[in-house]
C-alpha cells in the first residue's frame, strides 16, 4: 500500500511585522484540521501549509477557504499566494506618503530640540503640540493599534502593540501633564517623542519593504519571463493564441527576438537561442531540428517551428521558479532558535518594562521619568530584525545563486553545504562531456566485425545510455540496418540482453562477461584500459552439450573527454581543503587513467572504480562513517541512491536532459549547466549566505540583549529608541542584500 505524499498550499499574508506576528500565524494554520505543517516567511509575507492527504475530500469547505480563514481571525490579512511577487513594479517612492505627512507634523515639534544645542530655548504651546502629534499617533498610528488589538486578543504580542502601548503611554503622559498643570506655567511635554516614533517606524517599514521588493528580484524576473502570446499553426493557418491556451502536441511558430511560450523540440529551421534564465550561460546555443527548447528562453535570428512537449508548471521554467520559491519560503534549521526566542519575547519585553516603571518609581523618581523609560523599554525591543534575519539572507542567496544556474531548493541544503569536506563526484557526465564515442571495435577471429556491430546496434536501438549512443552513431556512419529485437532486458550495473533472429547476445562490461565464464583476450583489453579506454564486450549465450556457455564475439572501446573546467574545478575545490573522490562504474584502468587527467590521485583513495549503481551509496555511507559530511555530485538516474545517501546532493544537468529530473528531485542544490566550476560557486554561496545568517542573527540579538538594559536604566530615550529600532530593520535587510553583489570565480554573468 502506497503512502500518498500531503498537498501543499500557499497563501500570501498581509499586516505582519516581526517574529512574534510570524509565529502566531504558524499557531493559527497549525490548528486548522488537516494540517500536518505551516512554515511562514516574513521577508515574503507568504505561507506554506502542508496538508494530509484526502483532507480537502473531508472538508465541506475548501481546505484553502478555511486556512484563508484562519488567517483573518489570527489579525492579519489573507493574500493571493504571489502578491508580493505579481505586484507591479512601483516607483520608488511608493507609500512614502504617510512617512512625509509625519516627517512635516513632526518636524515643529522637534525644532525646540534643535534650538536648545543652539542656545535657543523656546517651544511651541501646548495646543499646537497636542494639533501636530494627535493626527500622527492615531491616524497614521491607527495601523499599529489595528494589529496590536488583534494580537492582544488572541492572547498574545508582536511588534506593533510594543509601538501602540509606547506611543500611547508618551502621548497620554503628555495630555496629563498639560490638563494637569498651572495656570500659566509650561510643563516638559513629550508629544515630540511619541509622533517621532511613530514617523521613524513607519520610515523603518517603508525602507524595509522596499529591501524586501530587492530580495524577491530573482523570482520577480523568473516570473516576467513568461510570454503572454504564442503563435498557434491551426487548421486556418497561423494565429495568436494567449500563453496559457497551448496545449501539449500543438506547433508554434517563434519569430526572431521572441520568446518561447513553452518546452519542446525544434520541427523547422535553425537558430541560436539565449538560454541565461536557465543555465546562467551567457554564450547562446545553436538550436537545429530535433534540438529541445525551453519556455522563457530567447530565439536568435531564425524563424523556427516547434512541437510543444511541456506546458504551465511541466515546463522547466516552472520548475525552477518553484525550486526558487521552495527554498525562499523554507526555513533554515537556525531560524527554530529565533522561532523559540520568538514565542516568549513580547510578553518579557512588556514584563521588563513594568519592572522598569515600578523600579524607577519605587526608587523615588517621579512617574514621568519612570514612565518615559518604560516607554524607551517598549520602543526598541521590537523584534522585526529577529524576524527578517534568516528569509532575507536566504532570499538574497538563492537569487543570486539562480542567476549563475545555481538552484537551491531547500534551506536545509544550503545550511548544510558550507559544513562539507568531502566532494564525491560521479564521472560520466558529471566531469567527462559524457558523450563517448567508440574508439574501437575489434571481432574475434571468424567473426564479421560489421555483422557484429550491428548486432551490438540493435542490441542497444532502445536505450539511452551513452554508451549506447556511441554504438548507434558507429552504426549509422556504416549505414548499417538495425535487426529486429525480442525479449530485451536490462541487467543494472552491467549491461543488457536480448534476442535476435532466435539467439540470445550480451552486451556489457567486462565484470559481467567474466561472471558469464566469457573468455576474454587480455592483452587487448590491457591494452585499451592502459590507454584510458572503457572497454565493453558483445557475447551470444549458447547451448552446448546440454550446459550453458557464451562466446566473446567482439571488444569494444569507449573514449570520453573530461569538461574543459573539470580539473580547474577540482583544484578550486580542494584548495577550499576539501577532499574528492571520484565514482565510476568504470573499470580500475581506464577510471585511473581519467583520473590523472583531472589531476586527481588514484594512489591517494581519490578513484572508486568499478561500483555497480546500487553500491554507490554504500560508498557514501561509508565515507559518513569516518566522520565526514559528504557531497555527492551526479548527473543521472544512477546517481539518485548515492545523492539520497549524501549529507548534501547536487545534480548537474546535462545538455540532453536525459536522467536529470530524477537527480533534481533528489538533490538539495541543481546546477542548471554541465559546468564544474558552479561545484565550488555552490559551495561558496552557500557559506556566504550562513555567515550573513549568522551575522544578522549576532546583531538582532546583541541589539536587543544591549538596548533593553540601556533603555531601563534611563540611558535612551524614546526617541533614539526608535530610530535604533527602525536602523536595526534596515540594516539587517541591508546586510542581507550585500550578497547579491557575489559573483563567482570563473563564471561568466548573465
Amino acid at each position: 500500500m502506497t503512502t500518498q505524499a500531503p498537498s501543499t498550499l500557499d497563501i500570501g499574508i498581509g499586516g505582519m511585522t516581526c517574529a512574534s506576528c510570524v509565529a502566531r500565524v504558524e499557531r493559527a494554520l497549525k490548528k486548522v484540521p488537516g494540517v500536518s505543517l505551516a512554515t511562514v516567511n516574513l521577508a515574503t509575507e507568504s505561507a506554506r501549509v502542508e496538508v494530509v492527504p484526502d483532507a480537502q475530500a473531508t472538508q465541506s469547505i475548501s481546505m484553502e477557504a478555511r486556512l484563508r480563514r484562519a488567517v483573518r481571525d489570527a489579525g492579519y490579512e489573507p493574500r493571493a499566494a504571489n502578491a508580493l511577487l505579481d505586484a507591479p513594479d512601483a516607483s520608488p517612492w511608493a507609500g512614502f506618503a504617510p512617512i512625509a505627512w509625519g516627517l512635516a507634523l513632526s518636524l515643529p515639534l522637534v525644532l525646540p530640540m534643535l534650538g536648545d544645542v543652539l542656545g535657543t530655548h523656546w517651544m511651541l504651546p501646548a495646543l499646537w503640540q497636542f494639533l501636530l502629534a494627535t493626527p500622527v499617533q492615531f491616524v497614521l498610528g491607527a495601523r499599529f493599534y489595528k494589529a496590536g488589538w488583534h494580537a492582544l486578543m488572541a492572547f498574545s504580542g508582536n511588534m506593533d502593540l510594543l509601538v501602540a502601548i509606547g506611543t500611547t503611554a508618551g502621548w497620554a503622559l503628555s495630555v496629563w501633564l498639560w490638563l494637569s498643570a498651572e495656570a500659566g506655567s509650561m510643563p516638559h511635554l513629550y508629544f515630540e517623542g511619541s509622533a517621532l516614533v511613530v514617523t521613524l517606524v513607519l520610515l523603518g517599514k517603508w525602507l524595509e519593504a522596499g529591501a524586501k521588493r530587492q530580495t524577491t528580484s530573482a523570482i520577480r524576473a523568473l516570473h516576467a519571463l513568461r510570454p503572454e502570446v504564442a503563435h498557434l499553426i491551426g487548421f486556418d493557418g497561423e494565429t495568436d493564441v494567449p500563453a496559457d491556451e497551448v496545449m501539449v502536441g500543438d506547433k508554434l511558430v517563434v519569430k526572431p527576438g521572441e520568446r518561447f511560450a513553452a518546452d519542446g523540440v525544434v520541427l523547422e529551421g535553425q537558430t541560436q537561442v539565449d538560454e541565461a534564465m536557465l543555465t546562467g550561460e551567457s554564450l547562446p546555443v545553436p538550436k537545429e531540428v530535433g534540438s529541445l527548447l525551453t519556455a522563457g528562453s530567447i530565439n536568435g535570428d531564425g524563424r523556427l517551428v516547434m512541437q510543444v512537449r511541456a506546458v504551465g508548471a511541466d515546463t522547466m521554467l516552472s520548475h525552477i521558479i518553484r525550486l526558487v520559491e521552495d527554498a525562499q519560503a523554507a526555513k533554515a534549521p537556525i531560524q527554530r532558535l529565533v522561532d523559540r526566542v520568538s514565542a516568549v519575547f513580547v510578553p518579557v519585553v512588556l514584563g521588563i518594562a513594568l519592572l522598569t516603571l515600578l523600579g524607577w518609581y519605587f526608587t523615588g523618581h517621579s512617574f514621568e521619568t519612570s514612565l518615559i523609560n518604560a516607554v524607551a523599554v517598549l520602543v526598541i525591543a521590537c523584534p522585526c530584525a529577529l524576524g527578517l534575519a534568516t528569509p532575507a539572507a536566504i532570499m538574497a542567496g538563492t537569487g543570486v545563486a539562480a542567476k549563475f544556474g545555481i538552484l537551491i531548493k531547500d534551506a536545509e541544503a544550503l545550511e548544510r553545504a558550507h559544513q562539507v569536506d568531502t566532494v564525491v563526484l560521479d564521472k560520466t557526465g558529471t566531469l567527462t562531456v559524457g558523450k563517448p564515442t567508440l574508439r574501437a571495435f575489434e571481432a574475434v577471429q571468424g567473426v564479421d566485425a560489421d555483422a557484429a556491430l550491428q548486432l551490438a546496434a540493435s542490441l542497444q536501438s532502445g536505450s539511452e545510455h551513452p554508451l549506447a549512443r556511441a554504438v548507434l552513431a558507429a552504426a549509422k556512419a556504416k549505414n548499417l540496418q538495425l535487426s529486429p529485437v525480442s525479449e530485451v532486458s536490462a541487467v543494472p550495473g552491467r549491461g543488457m540482453q536480448g534476442m535476435v533472429a532466435g539467439h540470445t547476445f550480451l552486451l556489457g562490461s567486462l565484470r559481467w562477461m567474466q561472471e558469464e565464464g566469457t573468455t576474454l583476450v587480455s592483452d587487448v583489453v590491457t591494452r585499451w584500459q592502459a590507454d584510458g579506454a572503457t572497454v565493453s564486450a558483445l557475447a551470444q549465450r549458447l547451448e552446448v552439450a546440454g550446459q550453458v556457455q557464451t562466446r566473446l564475439l567482439a571488444l569494444m572501446a569507449f573514449g570520453d573527454e573530461p569538461k574543459p573546467a573539470a580539473a580547474q574545478a577540482l583544484a578550486a575545490l580542494r584548495a577550499r581543503g576539501i577532499r574528492l573522490v571520484m565514482l565510476t562504474g568504470d573499470n580500475q584502468g581506464a577510471a585511473n587513467a581519467m583520473a590523472r587527467q583531472l589531476g586527481l590521485n588514484p594512489e591517494d583513495g581519490e578513484v572508486l572504480a568499478e561500483v555497480l549503481p546500487g553500491d554507490k551509496a554504500a560508498q557514501v555511507q561509508r565515507l559518513q562513517a569516518e566522520g565526514r559530511t559528504v557531497l555527492m555530485v551526479g548527473d543521472g538516474v544512477n546517481d539518485a541512491p548515492a545523492m539520497a545517501a549524501a549529507d548534501v546532493a547536487m545534480a548537474m544537468a546535462n545538455p540532453d536532459g536525459g536522467g536529470t529530473d530524477v537527480a533534481m528531485h533528489t538533490a538539495g542544490m541543481t546546477l542548471m549547466r554541465g559546468d564544474p566550476l558552479l561545484i565550488a560557486a555552490a559551495l561558496d554561496i552557500s557559506g556566504r549566505t550562513v555567515r550573513k545568517i549568522r551575522q544578522n542573527l549576532f546583531w538582532a540579538f546583541a541589539y536587543n540583549v544591549a538596548g533593553i538594559p540601556l533603555a531601563a536604566l534611563g540611558f535612551l530615550n524614546p526617541v533614539f529608541a526608535g530610530a535604533a529600532m527602525a536602523l536595526s530593520s534596515v540594516s539587517v535587510m541591508g546586510n542581507a542584500l550585500l550578497l547579491k553583489r557575489w559573483k563567482p570565480q570563473g563564471i561568466r554573468s548573465r
